[in-house]
């Protein structure tokens, strides 16, 4: 815990800034530059640590890619502008085991995964996050849009201020002991806008640099052209089926089809459009049916993480909003938990286009607060 004997700095710390090390997780943007140069402008001790994820040289040649070489440079030039040490480590070995090959696979099992979550999880604020505090910092701070506010139980995870920028969708799995270390500068902005003007404040070189679309190892996100390298059998053909298991047409890898798919399946003649229900990659199947069959009101959900007060199976119920794909508004549901980290959560109106692979994450229906979140599955 804290100590609380007197009064707090920014970043929550009973100390002078100078006495306080926060290592800044850079990605080579705007946003995560923006919180190394405000916290070093503080006075604070401010180490910058990049991670490279992938291949150097190949990356070299990726735009809007969060990591790529290009943004290694720039996080680098930050540092030397702003006067404060920047370290480049290599997780790429990591960061294939924890996060490319599973989004590979997992896309092949008819799922829709979401990487960035599983690197947050599973390489930023746990490996980098080991880093830091071997580092001996007091904290790691990063450039997402999300809040963290201090409550009767301890951190909280809320949303952004900005609901355009809010980034709590892919932040879910964050857990108690990682919010307790974790600091999120940028998260009670109003918009963008005042991040870019904090830049040119700095005078950063970064500050009119574009915001990265794309998943870093995902460039033009072509999903299926990372997929084939990966797995070059996702691109055998084979047939396209109805529920009935009949043949209606061929494809030419299940890689290239995605659940919700309405265009592009080259079935003609039919009253009613057919859409893409499932993805069945060791039959080499592509599953089409009517629009509602997309359709779903039960969610199963696993590797919940609960950030509540109370325990989460504490309550046979819990009456929250949840967003079951991040470019959706969160809709009101009943969390029934089956565990500690399983659960059962059904939606108080029906949603199409629900996926294994996707998240469910859980949000307080009266306020900016987060409760966690899990993992949609099969069932």
């Amino acid at each position: 815990m804290l100590d609380q004997s007197g009064p707090l700095n920014s970043l929550g710390f009973a100390k002078a800034p100078a006495d306080t090390r926060v290592v800044v997780a850079m990605s080579g943007g705007v946003d995560s530059s923006v919180v190394a140069a405000e916290l070093k402008a503080q006075g604070y001790d401010v180490v910058g640590v990049t991670l490279q994820l992938y291949d150097h040289g190949a990356a070299l040649a990726k735009k809007g890619a969060c990591c790529a070489g290009i943004d290694i440079h720039d996080a680098r030039r930050v540092a030397e502008e702003m006067g404060f040490p920047h370290y480049v480590l290599d997780y790429e070995n990591v960061f294939k085991d924890a996060v490319i090959d599973e989004f590979a696979d997992s896309y092949l099992g008819g799922a829709t995964p979401v990487p960035c979550i599983r690197c947050n999880e599973r390489v930023k604020f746990k490996d980098l996050l080991e880093t830091a505090k071997d580092l001996e910092a007091d904290c790691m701070a990063t450039g997402h849009y999300i809040q963290r506010k201090m409550g009767d139980a301890g951190p909280e995870l809320h949303s952004a201020a900005d609901a355009n920028r809010d980034q709590s969708y892919f932040l879910f799995s964050t857990t108690p002991a990682q919010l307790d270390y974790l600091r999120f500068p940028l998260g009670h902005l109003p918009s963008k806008d005042d991040t870019r003007a904090l830049a040119a404040k700095y005078g950063l070189s970064v500050a009119d640099k574009p915001d990265s679309q794309d998943i870093c190892f995902v460039p033009n996100g072509d999903y299926a052209a990372v997929i084939r390298k990966l797995r070059p059998e996702a691109a055998a053909p084979g047939d396209i089926v109805d529920l009935e298991g009949r043949v209606l047409a061929q494809h030419d890898g299940v890689v290239n089809y995605t659940i919700g798919q309405r265009r592009g399946l080259g079935i003609g003649g039919l009253a009613d459009p057919l859409y893409v229900v499932k993805l069945d990659a060791d039959a080499r199947q592509v599953i089409v049916g009517p629009k509602e069959m997309l359709a779903t009101r039960t969610v199963p959900v696993r590797e919940v993480n609960w950030l509540g007060d109370a325990p989460f199976a504490s309550r046979d119920e819990w009456q929250v909003a949840v967003k079951v794909r991040s470019t959706r508004p969160p809709t009101d549901a009943v969390i029934r938990p089956i565990s500690e980290t399983e659960a059962t959560v059904e939606l108080v109106a029906a949603e199409a286009g629900v996926s294994p692979g996707q998240a469910c994450v859980f949000y307080d229906r009266d306020s900016s607060r987060i409760y966690g979140g899990g993992w949609i599955h099969k069932g």
